[in-house]
């Protein structure tokens, strides 16, 4: 990628090249200034003209949102101009205007032009019905329903701008956009269908006042627009209606409409909980705060009073989806507001029942629609291709009429005076032999025209829009359960499909389900795999209720027991938990399911627990049984005690809120992390119920619960919530036992294993043996792509803990450091922890994801990843699709403080000067070093290099010529840093370029668009992206081809792609079958389209030789007229629809051949030379053939000299002949379709002659009337035809024979192979992979470069950590950590809202009650800490002896 210096024609060949046509009609201009946003308040004087009206910068744009390319105004421009970029229309419309003179028509100039207008007309029609579908998605979202601020003297003073006409307002019916008013953009019913009763009134939402206790009741009074009811109230509005300074109000589950300023929520302390996954893909819910000024606006009264009048400076809008500088004017008092206060566009409330905001930026202001692109207007590649080879036809053609004008000029100038009988007439006053020669140029432009046919692009448009259908009616990519097919958006994309070399994925709903499962577990050094998860049925996501036993009430009853065994392995054992003591005669009796609850449900009384997926191991399960009726002299005994203490720690640390659904009363478990939801919920299946909690008391029902009180429950106090963060890669809480007698303190956490493991307790054989089989369990879990966490806990006692509450407090109120110091006491705690095992979550892919993407890279495609969620998720969704192999070696970039971590450059040569010494990129580029190495954790003097020092003795000798390389992992920042300028960007792509593949990871929906135009416009290869969420738009408009997927997120993604597909795995099918036949179809179809009209004008221009250069028809006319109408169409478009080169199954079978479309070999420059000189000498040999053979002796019996369409007939035969016979020469299959479209053109040309010549003048007069007399009668006829045929097939056979026999490539071998061997397994028979080349794929660059590093002994490496065999190492560029990746990941809300209100409500606590870290009484004792006694919160009397069976009595 050195630069390079081009030519001025050059350059100015690429800016011409570079020009887009939606740069003229972008609506998208500069972001507007600063703004102040007035709330029931008046605008000042200062915004307004001197004619009163608010000034232009004043006024905001519409929240109407287009994504649509034409206007009623600008289709008709715009798609002209689109389509006049190819050079053709411009010299075809050329052509058509020079005949509509009379001394150049030869016929009707309005048929002349009436190709043209059919090609411009059918492309439009196409183009316009594309649109049409973008306007009918972009109605349903603007038209959906919000509810806005009306009545009681509101009035917004805030000026908008007008909204956009859009030129599909009448297509759709008026009663199917009723239905989607009713609908919001994911298709849930609003209202439950209540509006259907006014569909055509005024929805309105009246409030109560509140009542006595402040609480509010909803009325909804739906009445028409005669209803004179003008309180204030919510007002159902379309979100294109929304205008900035409009109050909103948002219920759960809802999309907001704009960008918002939250001023009060239904949740305590106005706290509002977002899914933002439509913005940076991360599935985890985000935390949002009201405006504390603001949080008494509550009611559509209160937004309305005037004595809530307020204004919002805003700064002007930005792309940045992470910083937000505004503020809120209450009188003189001034809050400021960030981004936590505010709800962007495209996000969901969730786990709260409303939110009142205040508009703030709407439309193309809103942060989202800033990220996203104009739509483009996309060319492929073979159209792009097409236009320098139709430029050297044209210039062709110019010289041509050039050398035809220049000779016939001088020959009338030295043959008129010697009276050539063919200049009779030429006397004439205004007849010039000079300006003769300019008439003759324009002639021959006519005569040769079909050089640059336009049947050509009538039938690349015909053919592209079949394969369209042809993708479409495909029963292999679609998909039964939502019955989608695969629609192709964009026709004239079809070929690009088979050229693909990058693919840019998103993951969120992309490549996985937005699904959390937990799938395994190791507790106590036992792995338990879990049961195979059900099969989607179409409910997951919805959740499904499972019965649960409820909470146990105290009766007074005989003691009796029940048989554990005889219960159902999969069920826990509840009801009858015997109580802590052995002779108490009270048991525990449950409420009667049927029980009806009447107030506001609650925890305790709900029946039953919603579960997304369930999780199930009938060895766990029997585990579990045992351990709850386990004799406390049995050898099950630590186990059983672990296994309480596992799930304990699932259950309880966690910040999970709970809520029941009065319907089902089932507990719902409301989590910001999805991997915190199924850990409690995994917990829960297996019996350990997370009940809830009351301020500061946890509830927790487990097979073991029955306390002396009788509940059934185990109540803990929450003391302290050490939270995770990235850095800590760990949460703890501290927590105090209620209901038993010591109340003893425990530390639960679950982190990293490499964190949680260097605070186990040391000095522990059996806890160092526990370690060492939960790393080989995690290994395990980790090369299996799940999410993996490990579980401690520790017993705290009553002064340490008091002790280090002071310190922890002291921290969390210093004025410095106060981060510093709150991790270093937090870390005090956590020390000396006890391992209890670890657990392995899945983020659930789409089927088939690591296959597919196995299989593309098997096709030589490199996969990008880019995605919002962080840098752990991005690497574990790398391991579990493949897209990391086993053995590869991950490179990490991070950006970040400049002081804590290496620079981005600095990094990124760091890792090309240690990985890729042999490389040339520091050569050829100039870079410079300007730091010193990195250097290994592991030794002073070891630099960090290739893992061939010291680990070439553990992974094996062949490490390095192993294909699995590197993997690239740049962050957002570091891409921030990386994207600022050239120097930054060459390196950064040079590096990338060495590397198997690259993810992205915490990237904004903007940075994903300019890492696809860095590769896109760097490298000039083919790219394709595919994503399913609005923040996915971007990149896909930018790539060549973008792809999305109709799933959770909307369709907003669908709506801007050029394909649209159901799941990722069709992707497959898409490229490797249907692209890349449609690339080698469509190229194939071109070359035999210009080779065919080759041969025609090549006769043609043969024939100037002797008729002295005037550009007269050696044809009669009609035969040139309809040689691309019937003699030679068929036979091309038959190769573009049918052409099959190798069957769907081997293309899919075998991956490898894709590579024949990514590189590009079946349309090109070359092939284009060679096709046209094959047109040229087929048309050598038919002309002169034929000639001299109707020459040298006549043809007449009667010895009469021969007529010119006497032998130029027969020319025309051979010609259409050799033509469609060369076309099918070059068709790999021949199936019915293709003989008929071979012969039909030489039948259909057979019949015209035979007709055409027989017709009398009677009828009308025709040039070769009478000639069947002469044509078929003659021996030169049917001795020429056969003859010229074959000679001018031969070199192409010879060439394919020879090809074909000494010099086959992988496509031959396979067709041989198939036509042999028909029941061969391609896929998996090692002697026909011998004999592909393309799977004989050899050692990478990247895995054979050569390591400076000295080799070291397995002695030297024996101190390092563990390195599993089956993956590589982890090089964290920006601090210089080697690691190994046991696939921890956990995705939580960092410093959020919520937590920061936790954490302040347990400090309030503490310091209003700093007695409670003391020993409440003291029969409190401190248990001694060593053995496994004392494990976590089991009480003594759980584990009891079973009771003697009867023929133990005896």
């Amino acid at each position: 990628m050195a630069p390079h210096k081009s030519s001025t024609i050059a350059r100015w060949y690429d800016k011409v090249a570079a020009f887009k046509v939606e740069d003229l009609f972008s609506g998208k201009g500069e972001p507007g200034p600063q703004r102040t946003v007035f709330v029931n308040a008046d605008l000042p004087e200062d915004y307004h003209d001197q004619k009163g009206r608010v000034k232009k910068e004043h006024v905001y744009p519409t929240n109407q949102v287009i994504t649509s390319k034409y206007t009623i105004l600008t289709f008709l421009p715009r798609n002209l101009l689109e389509q006049f970029r190819r050079i053709a229309n411009i010299f075809f419309l050329a052509i058509a205007v020079l005949q509509f003179f009379n001394k150049f028509s030869t016929i009707s100039p309005g048929l002349v032009i009436l190709p043209l207008l059919i090609v411009l007309g059918i492309t439009a029609l196409k183009d316009g019905y594309e649109d049409v579908k973008r306007h009918q998605s972009d109605r349903a979202v603007n038209h959906t329903q919000v509810r806005v601020l009306s009545g009681g003297g509101w009035v917004n003073p805030n000026a908008m701008g007008r909204k956009a006409r859009t030129f599909v307002r009448r297509v759709v019916p008026k009663r199917a956009m009723d239905k989607i008013k009713n609908r919001n953009p994911k298709g849930e019913e609003e209202l439950q269908g209540v509006t259907t009763n006014v569909p055509d009134g005024e929805v309105r939402e009246y409030e109560d006042p509140p009542d006595e206790e402040g609480e509010h009741r909803l009325s909804n009074m739906f009445a028409h627009h005669e209803n004179h009811d003008d309180r204030a109230h919510w007002k159902m509005t379309s979100w294109e209606d929304v205008r900035v300074g409009d109050f909103v109000k948002i219920l759960d589950n809802q999309s907001f409409p704009a960008d918002i300023l939250i001023c009060s929520t239904s949740e305590d302390e106005n706290v509002a909980f977002v899914e933002t996954k439509n913005l940076d893909g991360e599935t985890n819910l985000k935390s949002r705060n009201a405006v504390p000024a603001l949080t008494h606006i509550r009611t559509a009264a209160d937004c309305a009073s005037a004595h809530n009048s307020f204004r919002i400076d805003c700064d002007r809008p930005d792309v940045n989806m992470y910083k937000l500088n505004a503020a809120v004017r209450v009188g003189k008092d001034v809050f400021p507001v960030d981004m936590q206060m505010t709800l962007l566009r495209g996000t969901v409330l969730r786990n709260t029942s409303w939110v009142i905001g205040v508009v703030m930026y709407t439309g193309k202001d809103t942060r989202i629609v800033m990220n996203s692109g104009g739509t483009p207007s996309k060319r492929g590649k073979v159209e792009r291709q097409m236009n320098p080879q139709v430029f050297i036809n044209l210039l062709l053609l110019a010289l041509m009429a050039v050398a035809c004008a220049i000779v016939d000029s001088v020959l009338e100038h030295r043959d008129y005076p010697n009276d050539a009988p063919w200049l009779f007439g030429a006397n004439r006053s205004d007849d010039n032999p000079s300006i003769n020669g300019l008439i003759t140029f324009a002639f021959a432009l006519i005569t040769f025209q079909n050089i640059v046919p336009i049947s050509l692009y009538i039938s690349i448009e015909f053919v592209r829009t079949c394969q369209a259908a042809f993708i479409y009616f495909d029963s292999e990519i679609y998909y039964e359960k939502t019955g989608q097919t695969t629609l192709a958006r964009s026709w004239n994309l079809s070929d690009d499909l088979g050229q693909i070399e990058y693919i840019f994925s998103d993951k969120t709903g992309t490549l996985t389900q937005n699904s959390m499962i937990f799938r395994k577990c190791s507790i106590g050094g036992k792995v338990y795999h879990g049961s195979e998860p059900e099969e989607d049925d179409g409910t997951r996501g919805k959740g499904e209720v499972k019965p649960i036993p409820p909470v146990l009430e105290k009766i007074e009853t005989h003691s009796s027991q029940r048989d554990a065994k005889s219960l159902p392995p999969n069920d826990i054992p509840l009801v009858d938990v015997r109580s802590s003591t052995g002779d108490s005669s009270t048991a525990i009796q449950p409420r009667e399911q049927g029980e009806e609850v009447t107030d506001t449900p609650d925890t305790l009384a709900a029946t039953n627990v919603k579960v997304t997926v369930h999780f199930r191991d009938e060895e766990l399960s029997r585990d579990l049984q045992e351990a709850v009726n386990a004799d406390e002299e049995s050898g099950n005994t630590a186990h059983a005690r672990q296994l309480n203490g596992f799930f304990t720690v699932l259950a309880l640390c966690h910040t999970v809120l709970t809520s029941v659904d009065p319907h089902t009363h089932a507990i719902e478990y409301k989590a910001q992390s999805p991997d915190e939801a199924a850990l409690v919920q995994a917990a829960a299946d297996m019996g350990f119920v997370f009940r809830g909690r009351d301020r500061e008391t946890l509830m927790l029902q487990t097979p073991f619960s029955g306390g002396d009180d009788g509940e059934g429950l185990e109540r803990y106090e929450l003391l302290n919530i050490l939270e995770f963060t990235s850095a800590r890669k760990r949460m703890s809480v501290v927590l105090r036992r209620l209901d038993t007698e010591d109340g003893r303190l425990f530390l639960l956490s679950k982190g990293a294993d490499n964190v949680i493991f260097e605070r186990l307790k040391r000095g522990n054989m059996e806890m160092d043996e526990l370690k060492n089989v939960t790393e080989r369990h995690l290994d395990e879990f980790a090369s299996q792509g799940l999410r993996t966490l490990t579980l401690a806990y520790k017993v705290i006692g009553e002064e340490e803990y008091a002790a280090w509450s002071e310190r922890y407090h002291e921290a969390t109120v210093a004025m410095d450091d106060r981060e510093k110091k709150v991790e270093a006491v937090s870390n005090e705690l956590e020390q000396d922890l006890r391992l209890l095992g670890a657990t392995a979550i899945e983020d659930r892919l789409q089927d088939g994801v690591p296959e597919t993407i196995e299989d593309l890279k098997r096709a030589g495609i490199k996969i990008w990843v880019a995605t919002g969620d962080k840098l752990e998720t991005a690497i574990a969704i790398g391991h579990s699709t493949n897209l990391i192999g086993r053995d590869s070696n991950i490179i990490v970039i991070r950006g970040g403080n400049p002081e804590t971590a290496r620079p981005v450059y600095q990094q990124l040569m760091n890792a090309v000067e240690e990985f890729f010494p042999e490389s040339t990129i520091l050569k050829d580029e100039g870079h410079v070093r300007n730091s010193a190495p990195l250097t290994s954790p592991y030794g002073s003097g070891d630099v960090l290099r290739r893992t061939d020092t010291g680990i070439s003795s553990i992974v094996g000798s062949n490490n390095g010529d192993r294909p699995g390389g590197f993997v690239l992992v740049i962050d957002g920042g570091a891409l921030e840093v990386a994207l600022e300028d050239e120097i930054h960007k060459d390196l950064l792509l040079r590096l990338a370029m060495l590397c198997e593949g690259v993810i992205c990871c915490r990237v904004s929906p903007l940075q994903k668009a300019l890492v696809v135009r860095l590769v896109k416009d760097g490298l000039g290869v083919m790219t394709l992206a595919i994503g399913d969420g609005a923040n996915d738009v971007s990149m896909i408009q930018a790539a060549d081809v973008g792809v999305g997927i109709s799933g959770e997120e909307g369709l907003q993604a669908v709506n801007s792609s050029d394909y649209a597909i159901a799941q990722f795995r069709f992707l497959k099918r898409l490229l490797l079958v249907h692209g890349h036949w449609s690339y080698q179809r469509n190229g194939n179809m071109i070359l035999n389209f210009f080779y065919k009209n080759i041969v025609c004008i090549g006769i043609l221009w043969w024939f100037q030789i002797y008729d002295g250069w005037s550009s007269n028809y050696v044809f009669e006319y009609t035969y040139l007229l309809f040689w691309n109408s019937f003699w030679t169409i068929a036979p091309v478009i038959g190769i573009g629809l049918f052409d099959r080169f190798a069957d769907a199954h081997v293309l899919m079978e075998l991956p490898e051949l894709y590579r024949y479309g990514r590189e590009g070999s079946w349309f090109g420059m070359w092939w284009f030379v060679v096709y046209m000189f094959d047109g040229v000498l087929q048309s050598a040999i038919i002309f002169f053939l034929i000639l001299y053979t109707y020459f040298t002796t006549t043809a007449r019996p009667d010895g009469y000299q021969i007529a010119l369409y006497e032998f130029s007939t027969v020319m025309a035969f051979a010609a259409v002949f050799a033509a469609n016979l060369f076309n099918g020469l070059n068709t790999n299959a021949w199936t019915g379709w293709v003989f008929f479209a071979v012969f039909v053109g030489i039948v259909l040309l057979w019949i015209y002659t035979a007709i055409y010549n027989a017709i009398s003048p009677g009828w009308f007069v025709t040039p070769i009337w009478g000639n069947n007399n002469f044509l078929f009668e003659s021996a030169y006829y049917w001795l020429c035809l056969p003859l010229t045929v074959c000679l001018s097939l031969l070199p192409r056979y010879v060439a394919k024979a020879y090809k074909f026999g000494f010099a086959p490539d992988d496509i031959d071998t396979v067709r041989y192979i198939r036509k042999m061997e028909p029941d061969r397994d391609l896929a998996h028979d090692p002697r026909a992979n011998s004999a592909l080349a393309a799977l004989q794929r050899p050692a990478s660059l990247i895995s054979r470069a050569t390591s400076r590093s000295r080799p070291a002994s397995a002695a030297s490496f024996a101190a390092r950590p563990s390195y599993d065999l089956r993956s590589g190492s982890r090089t964290d560029m920006s601090t210089g950590l080697r690691s190994v990746h046991r696939g921890f990941d956990f995705s939580t809300e960092e410093n959020g809202v919520a937590m920061r209100r936790m954490q302040t409500n347990l400090s309030e606590r503490r310091q209003s009650s700093r007695s409670l870290a003391t020993p409440a009484a003291p029969s409190r004792r401190r248990r001694d800490g060593h053995g496994l006694g004392h494990v976590f919160s089991v009480r003594r009397g759980f584990l009891r002896k079973k009771p003697s069976t009867p023929k133990e009595k005896e």
